[in-house]
């Protein structure tokens, strides 16, 4: 026999919900940990707020058990009170259903498992039973598994969900303006995914606002039982405090009118939303309230290529066809003007030995130009290709993507992905860096770019066409995780390596050998030490390069003549990377780049 609920979704009129339980409890509540720790700490300002929800005109309230998921409340040491969260949070919506009267549905708020560092895949479906199963006991309707970034985490909620009970449940995934979660899934393959599930019914809540919500439902289509509960707007920090926009209660009634017209059976609030905007749905609702426009989703205009298939760069073209490859690396400016770097690389590229020059990022810790801005000025100005240097130290993945799409449209297509120096070893100790990928992750970053994608899967408005370096250590202490690192780039779509200043190609012979050949093609690091104090200091200061014993002898033994000796040793490198390499790239001395002719100009 069908459940009353989904009678009711299917006669109607459409299901009145709650609004944001979750951030008016943390209002209302000054210290907790989570708002669901309200439930047993202010019992009373729980049931104050579903009473005030059901006062507006709501049908249907949600237990304050959205996080109180065991593995969300073992991070706020709560995991002790996974059982009297969850069953008090049901005791008290039964509780403000009964003082108000009314015949409200009690549903169970279940959301995701928040991070899952150190959570297996097969451990992620018993936590969200045990939830389901505590919340069944004490005695709710139905089952509210909603705010799904995730669709995969979605569907093994539904599946846990379904193995302890069988009361109806209402999915609800967070879409965007465009429709897409943020994992890039649309709204219209959700929906059909989700059709494998026996669900009351399906649809958005969180999000981006009313919009989103619209939008999502528009993708669905007519079909099913639709469900609506869009935050108020994208929320804004202010002294501290998040604030939500002003939407109007008549924002709100247009907003009911429209969802209902989508399909929409269950139409309610998220967070931001008060009393008084669902008040304003259930006046919509209640009087079938028409649209007064059809709903309109802006079309996304994407932007075609010119050519099917990305220009070639000179550097991949160089390297496709076996041409040496000659680079010299420049630290962009400290100060906040280009003249110094762009007369210096002007020189370069004029003496007809230098075919690139890439850029640093803040080497050493140290703040410096951008380097993608930097290779927009030398590649505006000085006519020569760069390969500027990109590292996840100090920028979130978000930020990452917006300076490579912008110098990508700025004409820069060769990049090379590193992890850089930490923070801590440069002018900011106290930094620990962003980091929110590593060198291989924003490999990843730049080939779903390339392929018409962002980092969490979804279009953007047209692909970029980079030509992708990763930098590999052959001299590493720990060669095993060396390898394991480099052809993790690999795979993530490196197109070749540059290498670690090496002071002995013998490190770059036995990395071949152990790697079992050069996937993709390598530059070698050339560095023109002119003094056995640097070399000592390089080898003993500097991460990741090994100046070897002898090569430090035999700088010390030139005495004055030491600069001489670091040349000819260059040299020496630069003709034995002729037999083993693509090319080189020349690390030149401290504030001297055009010192590296001196090496290049000797063909």
């Amino acid at each position: 026999m069908p459940d009353r609920f989904e009678k009711r979704l299917e006669h109607g009129p459409p299901v009145v919900t709650d609004g944001g339980m979750g951030v008016l409890v943390s209002s209302a509540v000054p210290g907790l940990r989570c708002p669901e720790e309200a439930n047993i700490r202010a019992p009373e300002s729980v049931v104050t707020l579903h009473a005030s929800f059901i006062n507006a005109g709501a049908e249907l309230i949600e237990t304050n058990t959205f996080g109180a998921n065991r593995h969300k409340l073992r991070s706020q040491f709560l995991e002790d009170e996974v059982a009297a969260i969850n069953e008090t949070g049901v005791k008290l919506a039964r509780e403000a259903r009964e003082i108000s009267g009314r015949d409200v549905y009690v549903a169970g708020s279940i959301g995701p498992l928040g991070e899952l560092g150190g959570l297996a895949a097969d451990e992620r479906g018993p936590v969200f039973a045990e939830q389901a199963a505590l919340l069944e006991g004490r005695g709710v309707d139905l089952f509210m598994v909603e705010t799904f970034f995730d669709l995969d985490e979605l569907t093994t909620a539904i599946e846990a969900v379904q193995g302890v009970s069988r009361l109806p449940i209402v999915a609800l995934l967070t879409f965007d303006e465009d429709a897409e979660t943020f994992g890039g899934v649309s709204a219209r393959d959700a929906v059909e995914r989700l059709s494998a599930y026996e669900l009351a019914a399906v649809g958005a809540n969180h999000g981006a606002g009313l919009h989103a919500a619209l939008a999502a439902l528009e993708a669905m289509g007519n079909g099913r039982p639709l469900a609506a509960l869009p935050n108020v707007g994208l929320a804004s920090l202010s002294g501290g405090r998040v604030i939500y926009p002003h939407a109007t209660p008549e924002y709100f009634a247009e907003f009911a009118a429209q969802a209902r017209a989508l399909g929409a059976r269950v139409i309610g609030g998220c967070c931001g939303t008060t009393p008084t905007e669902i008040a304003a749905i259930a006046r919509a609702v209640e009087e079938e309230r028409q649209p007064t426009a059809p709903f309109a989703a802006a079309e996304r205009d994407l932007v075609v290529a010119a050519h099917e298939r990305p220009e070639e760069t000179e550097l991949a073209r160089k390297l496709r066809e076996g041409d040496w490859i000659t680079c010299v690396e420049l630290d962009p400016p400290k100060g906040g003007a280009y003249e110094s770097m762009l007369a210096v690389t002007k020189t370069l590229k004029d003496s007809g030995e230098v075919g690139f020059v890439d850029i640093n990022d803040n080497p050493m810790a140290r703040a410096r130009a951008n380097a993608l801005m930097a290779a927009i000025a030398i590649e505006r100005t000085c006519a020569i290709e760069t390969i500027p240097h990109v590292t996840p130290r100090d920028t979130s993945v978000m930020g990452l993507q917006s300076q490579l799409l912008a110098a990508h449209a700025e004409g820069v297509r060769n990049v090379l992905a590193v992890t850089g120096d930490p923070p801590h070893v440069g002018d900011y100790p106290g930094s620990r860096g962003v980091y929110e990928v590593d060198s291989i992750g924003l490999a990843k970053v730049v080939t779903r770019l390339n392929a018409g994608e962002d980092f969490n899967g979804k279009a953007i408005d047209a692909p970029t066409s980079f030509f992708l370096g990763v930098a590999v250590n052959p001299s590493a202490d720990d060669l095993e995780t060396e390898l394991d690192r480099f052809r993790q780039k690999v795979e993530a779509g490196a197109q070749f390596a540059m290498t670690q200043a090496l002071f002995d190609l013998g490190y770059l012979d036995r990395f071949e050998e152990l790697v079992g050949g050069w996937p993709i093609p390598i530059l070698v690091g050339i560095f023109m030490v002119r003094s056995h104090q640097l070399a000592v200091r390089l080898h003993n200061e500097v991460p990741g390069i090994v100046v070897p014993e002898d090569v430090q002898n035999r700088l010390r033994d030139a005495g004055p003549r030491a600069a001489e000796e670091g040349l000819a040793l260059a040299r020496e490198l630069y003709a034995q990377a002729r037999e083993k390499a693509a090319g080189v790239y020349v690390i030149p001395p401290f504030k001297q780049p055009d010192a590296a002719l001196e090496l290049l100009g000797m063909d």
